[in-house]
């Protein structure tokens, strides 16, 4: 069975840091593209930020740029993202998702997902 597994999310203070993981388990993922993306009160799914297969490109969303590093493990089957400057306005579920081909921004490009880890930013 296929399971992506998140985790690192808590309660920090503005412009303090978070680092998330996602662990994938039941499949190899290391010819998968990875995201993450997140999801306030309200509000839709939005992307965060995309690493290919091989961890040789990334993306970010303008909103996170310059202060989230998406990476993969070693072992192509974790990938994490560095969270620093964290502002209230980053307070979301945060999911991981894999993709068979390329990553996207868009959440119909992924065929697994996490069920998510909260991040809470107080001001």
């Amino acid at each position: 069975q296929v399971q992506l597994v998140e985790s690192g999310g808590g309660l920090v203070q503005a412009g303090g840091s978070l680092r998330l993981s996602c662990a994938a388990s039941g499949r190899t993922f290391g010819s998968y593209a990875m995201g993450w993306f997140r999801q306030a009160p309200g509000k839709e799914r939005e992307f965060v930020a995309g690493i290919s297969w091989g961890g040789s490109n990334t993306d970010y969303a303008d909103s996170v740029k310059g202060r989230f590093t998406i990476s993969r493990g070693n072992a192509k089957n974790t990938v994490y993202v560095q969270m620093n400057s964290l502002k209230p306005e980053d307070t979301a579920v945060y999911y991981c998702a894999a993709s068979p081909s390329y990553y996207s921004s868009s959440p119909l490009q992924y065929d697994y997902w996490g069920h998510g880890t909260q991040v809470t930013v107080s001001s």
